[in-house]
Formats: C-alpha cells, structure tokens, sequence
C-alpha cells in the first residue's frame, strides 16, 4: 500500500516539476507552423539489430573513407548557416551531458536540436564539415541563429530529463501547449548520416580498437585509409571515443532484410569534445601530441581525458600517413580560415569561452599537420 502511494506521489511530484520547469512560456500571437503530411523519411532513424557475427562481418567489410575529389570538389563544403527557422518540440529520452531536445521541423523532418554557450556546437560543426572535406563520414551540422520552438519550456534538457527520470511522460505531454514558444540562439541542428545504423544487443558503434578487425582480403578498407582515419581523429583530440560515440552503418539505398549489407561505413560521431582537449581550446589543442614515438610512428591519446578511451597506440604505416597529409594539402589557408570562421571559433560564446582570431587557429591547423608530414618514413603496410 505505502509502496503505490510512493509511486503516485513520485509521478505527481515529477509532473509538477516539469510543469514548473515548463511554465515560464513566451506567449505567442502568431500561428503554429504547418507541419507538412507528407514525413520525411530517412534511412539513420532506422536501426537494423543484428546478431554479433553479422556486425563482425560487416566490420571486417567495411569502408572508412572515399576520395571526395572523385565528385564535384575536394574543397571545404560550404558554411551551412539558417538565419531564422521554427519547430515543434517532442519530448523524447535523452542522453548524455550536452543540451539537446527533437522537435519537427514544418517540412514533417525530425531532427535533434543542441544548445547553449557551450564550445559542443562550435566544436562539432567545424570536426564534422572538415571530416566531410577529407573524404571521410560524418553528420551534417547546420547553425542557426534565431530558434523558435513551439511548445518548448525554457530549459528542454532538464525538462525532459526530470521527466525521464520520474516517469511522467504522459502527464508532461498531456501540459504541452504548442500555442507558446521559446527562442534560442546558435543552436545546431543536427541531422545523422542518411544510412541505416548497424548495432548487436550489446554493441552500440565501435570501438578503435576494432578498427584491426577490417578485413581488405573481404573487401574492407585498406591498411592506408583505416590509418589515415586513426590520424585524422588524433589530429582533431577526439578522445570521448567511446564506442557509441563511433557509428557503423549500412550505406546503401536499399538493404532487404535478412541479408548481409553490402556496403558497411565506420564512422565518426558527437565530435563535440575536439580542438582541446577541453572543447576548443587554442593553447591544449596546439600543444596536444600526435606521436608517441615518431621514429617508429606509434601515434597516441594517453596523454587525453580517459588515457585515449577506446584508442590503443598504434603504428601507422607509410601510406596512410602520406594519405592523409595529401588530404590536409587540398584544403587552402582560405578554406581552413573559413572552417574556423564558419563555426564561430572567433565568437563568444559564454563565460569561459577560448575566443582568438582566427588566424591563429589557422596557424595551429597547419603546425598540426606538419606534424604529421615531417619526419622519416613510417613502415609499409
């Protein structure tokens, strides 16, 4: 008896709460934006469970990077930047520490909206728009300046966290009112790699370690690109690599189930703790390592949070380094300026923020790359 009455008290308390986080609402006068009948439909929401010898396989297979040369430009994508959009908010489970709620777009699109004055979104949008430069896989980061979100409270995360944890769903959504708003500024509004997610029961993404399990005799990457790859996340000190936070997917237009994927990618994901280690911050990131030992070519992590997490040291060979530094040299001190720019490295972003010129993080990128272009040659793969 005293048990339910625990329970009651506890959803009621959980829904007052978020009632209360939720309550402070600017009111508008304007209508709600048409949401659009027709859904868009995208391949990343839907996740394919296989079993653990299916995703070994499709590691063992699986691609890492293709030569973006080989398609219009191998300069940096465009600056991809919204002045003005508007949503509806949806109250979904969300995980980990950065700022983050879904809403829906008018066009009937989901996407996940992240937020704050945090260096997450400044990071992550210049680490996936240079990923995409390079030839490699990444998510599509677009900024937008003015946010309105229908039916948002004031703080989403913590709303819908404290609603998570007290299980008050159906209490919350029954309050929402989509006639109020709230506005947010420079958010990012993410949309994952259109591809079908490949995950076992008990594996989320990968680890790097697993990157030795890529198999070119099976048609996996060859030894250069999987290095390159090593390379470039040393370069960017993306040291929160757990494995969720690497994803592997089925890139391919149709993948029948029951059958193999024909074409499996590694990837990189939530790039948001790169250029530091502490999140964009010029001095860390210009001064953090790339080799553990450079005449043997043992390339390392141990010196970031977590000693590397899920990446081990690791010999690259000689055709991976050249591959990569060939990839840094396409980009041109204009497009390296632009990446910075156009993430708004040069921006305050709230008290702590790391705010310098660009130009000096154009001479870092560059230092960085010397790093990995002097020096001997490595062993061949």
């Amino acid at each position: 008896m005293w048990r339910i009455v625990l329970i009651t008290f506890t959803c009621l308390m959980g829904g007052a709460m978020a009632l209360w986080l939720d309550g402070r609402f600017v009111h508008s006068s304007e209508s709600l934006p048409v949401v659009s009948d027709s859904r868009h439909e995208r391949r990343a929401t839907e996740t394919r469970v296989v079993s653990p010898e299916e995703r070994l396989d499709a590691i063992a297979r699986a691609q890492v990077w293709r030569d973006p040369a080989a398609g219009n430009s191998a300069r940096m994508p465009p600056t991809a930047v919204i002045e003005n959009l508007s949503c509806r908010f949806i109250l979904k489970r969300l995980n980990g520490t950065t700022p983050k709620f879904n809403c829906t777009l008018d066009t009937g699109e989901e996407v996940r909206i992240k937020y704050g004055k945090g260096a997450e979104i400044p990071a992550e949008a210049a680490a996936t728009r240079l990923l995409h430069a390079l030839g490699f896989g990444a998510d599509d980061i677009t900024l937008v300046h003015h946010l309105r979100c229908y039916g948002c409270p004031l703080e989403p995360f913590t709303t819908s966290k404290a609603v998570q944890i007290v299980r008050a769903r159906g209490v919350y959504e029954h309050a929402l009112d989509y006639d109020d708003f709230h506005d947010f500024e420079w958010v990012a509004l993410e949309r994952k790699y259109d591809a079908w997610p490949i995950e076992a029961t008990l594996h989320e993404g990968w680890a790097f370690a697993e990157l030795d399990r890529v198999d070119g005799s099976k048609g996996g990457a060859p030894r250069a690109q999987l290095d390159a790859l090593r390379l470039v996340a040393v370069f960017l000190a993306h040291w929160d690599n757990k494995a969720d936070n690497q994803r592997l997917v089925c890139d391919t237009r149709d993948w029948p189930a029951g059958t193999p994927c024909r074409t499996p990618l590694m990837m990189l994901q939530d790039l948001g703790a790169t250029f530091g280690p502490r999140k964009v911050n010029l001095r860390r990131w210009s001064t953090s390592p790339i080799w553990a030992d450079r005449p043997r070519c043992r390339i390392t992590m141990r010196h970031l949070p977590y000693s590397g997490a899920t990446f081990v040291d690791t010999q690259v060979s000689e055709e991976g380094r050249q591959l990569a530094v060939r990839l840094f040299e396409r980009l041109t001190d204009d497009d390296i300026a632009d990446l910075f720019r156009g993430a708004r490295f040069d921006q305050e972003r709230g008290l702590f923020s790391d705010v310098h010129p660009v130009a000096r993080w154009v001479d870092a990128f560059k230092a960085r790359v010397d790093l990995i272009r002097d020096g001997p040659p490595c062993p061949s793969a």
